[in-house]
């Protein structure tokens, strides 16, 4: 029935919610069916009916974090940039600014990233969602290689797409080495000005 479909799904939701502030809390370590029972203000058994165990809970946890902190979107000031290679790196700066901006957010993506090293259901996930991800950034890469031929000679859109996102990781990760310290706009300077070095080297 499609109204009890819908209560079951508010549950969930409030199941995950507080799933998500207890991870945030306590690290995935620490979640418990218990703690988020308590966190969501159900019984043990009530989340247990919608979470068989506590590895179903992580997986859609991890479904979750994903949903709130992987996708982007390309605004009006930023679809507006005529050149190509300018607009990828404004959507670079966003990215990095956005996906630093929760230190929570980040210490539980690594902490998934931990665990699927023992994990192989969510190491296979975080998997196809970085892919996922990466190939969002496709059609402005490819827009790149088609306008500056030269600049990015022998280079494939696989190649820059990896590049762009492990830009952005890296940021996530200075995010945890030195929370404080981070600056996205002289990180996104320095790297141009690294690559910029690298090609004038490669060129020479």
């Amino acid at each position: 029935m499609p109204g009890q479909k819908a209560a079951e799904a508010d549950r969930q939701d409030q199941i995950l919610t507080a799933a998500m502030d207890v991870a945030t809390r306590h690290g995935l370590e620490g979640l418990t069916i218990r703690r988020v029972a308590s966190e969501a203000g159900l019984s043990h058994g009530l989340v247990h009916f919608h979470f068989k165990s506590k590895a179903e809970l992580l997986v859609a946890l991890l479904d979750r974090l994903f949903t709130d902190t992987a996708a982007f979107i390309v605004g009006p000031e930023i679809a507006g940039i005529s050149a190509p290679l300018q607009r990828l790196m404004a959507l670079l700066q966003q990215e990095m600014r956005r996906i630093t901006s929760d230190r929570a957010r980040i210490h539980l993506f690594f902490d998934f990233w931990l665990m699927g090293t023992r994990h192989p259901r969510i190491r296979a996930r975080m998997r196809a969602e970085l892919a996922r991800y990466r190939e969002a950034f496709r059609p402005m890469v490819d827009e790149v290689l088609r306008s500056e031929p030269h600049r990015f000679e022998n280079v494939t859109a696989e190649a820059l797409s990896a590049v762009v996102v492990a830009f952005i990781k890296g940021s996530a990760v200075q995010a945890v080495i030195d929370p404080r310290g981070l600056d996205v706009t002289q990180f996104t300077a320095a790297a141009h000005a690294l690559l910029s070095q690298m090609e004038a080297a490669s060129a020479a």
